[in-house]
Parts: C-alpha cells; structure tokens; sequence
C-alpha cells in the first residue's frame, strides 16, 4: 500500500514503508519531498515517544506553521519512528 500526504495541491510525501502510531503515518525522511519543510523551534513532548520537534511547510505558495512534525531521538517504545516525519493541520494523508 502506497501513502502519499498532500497539502495545498502539492505531493508532500509518498511512501509504501510508513509506520502509524497513534493513527498517524510516519514516512521515511527519505520519501518527503525536498525543499517543502522548514525547521521550526516548536517542541512538544509525549510521555511515550518523547520530545517532538516540528517543521512547517511551504507549499503551493502558502506556508502551513508546524504542520509537520517528528522525534529525532524517540524514547526505546518508541524507536520504529526514529528518522520519519508525520502530518497534521489539513494534510491529507491517504492509503492508496
């Protein structure tokens, strides 16, 4: 099954490898687009997964502030999404 995230008419990520906690895909770094993220100064913090830092996105013209967000060092429960980024506030992720 292939997951592609989308926001604002422009593909933000594609993968068949995603991992979904919490009922989130988490795609590999690898398979988001280039040039679409940019570094925010946004954390929060999750009992279980740990610290999560965020990135908003530049997309179609329009930015969308913390958008996106991920745990570069997750706690041991969980480690499955070390390296991936997941999606929210109006991305449209979908199972193809």
């Amino acid at each position: 099954m292939t997951v592609t995230a989308s926001w604002n008419g422009e593909t933000l990520a594609r993968s068949d490898d995603t991992v979904v906690v919490e009922g989130n895909h988490y795609f590999p770094a690898s398979d988001v687009a280039r040039g679409v993220l940019a570094p925010r100064e946004t954390t929060t913090v999750c009992p279980w997964k740990g610290t999560a830092h965020y990135y908003s996105i530049n997309a179609g013209g329009a930015i969308n502030t913390d958008a996106a967000w991920y745990y570069p060092s997750p706690k041991e429960a969980a480690a499955e999404i070390k390296d991936r980024i997941a999606f929210w506030k109006g991305v449209e992720v979908l199972e193809e």
